[in-house]
């Protein structure tokens, strides 16, 4: 498994560096820690040596000021990636890793690197350090959730006691990324008891004022949410047996309402350590999880870590903490 990581230096990014103890993560794997420092350094020489022209030495010399103050940023950022490397090595024993400081725009920083490093997930801290980088979701972090090829984790660290079970929330609505958000969860090597609950949200179906005096229209509407409750419950056995056979307490929560606040309330009651949902889910008979709707506006309001799954060509692991 490998994972690169994004660290800024900040508060959230060591938050998001503790999640990882529970993320589900192998006991051996290796890591990349990138810094990305929000600067452009412009040629070391100034430009007339690079364009073949005369510069005037005032150009010359604030072009040369630009230039030191970017190196001292990147050199800062080198920094953050060291103390996140020497963290992660206390965290994560018989994990390798490297770490690597550059420039430029974060987000295209990060994807780039991904594109070379072929990671399967990149997670994300919910915000991050203005010094070095914005991953703020809506900006860099949701560029990054939007355009990666592997699954994407908006980690948020919380205080737990080390021996509590993990509680996680699988959105379901039956799609393939469903499917890949479960085989996620099962694929893990979870360290402490694990209770999962699939939440499936369905629409909500309210018979207009004049509709709840007419018979036909409310026997419509107690069949229609009858049959989509028995649907969900039919497509939901598979992943329900996958889990369980890996010995995590499962149950199935059907809730009524829009997915975004659902999934979101349901974690917040629950205390939830983590929320999966996939990253779409096309031909879905439920309101679909898609990046820029549902699987975003979830990572963004969550109070706990939110991990958005793709099945990447490679099954290895991206980290990417703001």
């Amino acid at each position: 498994m490998k994972i690169l990581i994004a660290y800024d230096g900040s508060n959230c990014s060591d938050l998001a560096l503790d999640d990882l103890t529970k993320a589900g993560l192998p006991a051996k794997g290796e890591a990349l820690v990138m810094s990305v420092a929000e600067v452009w350094l412009p040629p070391k020489n100034g430009l007339a040596e690079s364009n073949g022209y005369k510069q005037s030495p005032y150009i010359e010399e604030i072009i040369q000021k630009h230039y030191e103050k970017g190196k001292k940023a990147v050199a800062e950022a080198a920094t953050f990636a060291k103390h996140a490397q020497n963290k992660l090595k206390k965290l994560l024993p018989k994990w390798k890793v490297k770490t690597e400081a550059t420039y430029g725009s974060p987000g295209w920083e990060i994807l780039d690197k991904a594109a070379s490093f072929q990671p399967g997930l990149i997670v994300v801290g919910s915000h991050g350090h203005s010094l070095i980088n914005r991953l703020l979701l809506g900006s860099i972090s949701q560029k990054v959730l939007s355009e990666a090829h592997c699954s994407v984790r908006v980690a948020r660290g919380k205080p737990s006691s080390n021996n509590s079970p993990q509680k996680i929330i699988i959105g379901f609505d039956g799609s393939d990324g469903a499917k890949a958000a479960v085989e996620a969860v099962a694929s893990r090597s979870w360290q402490n008891d694990v209770q999962i609950r699939l939440v499936a949200v369905t629409d909500l179906i309210i018979p207009s004022a004049i509709g709840r005096f007419i018979p036909p229209v409310a026997e419509w509407v107690e069949v229609e949410i009858k049959t989509e409750r028995e649907w969900i419950e039919k497509m939901a056995e598979c992943a329900i047996k996958m889990l369980t056979n890996k010995g995590f307490a499962t149950e199935l929560r059907i809730i009524a309402g829009n997915p975004k606040q659902v999934l979101v309330e349901e974690a917040t009651r629950w205390k939830a350590d983590s929320i999966f949902v996939g990253a779409n889910a096309y031909g879905s008979k439920l309101e679909r999880f898609l990046i820029g709707s549902v699987a975003s506006a979830v990572a963004s309001r969550a109070n706990c870590s939110v991990e958005v799954t793709r099945k990447p060509a490679t099954q290895q692991l991206v980290v990417n903490l703001n």
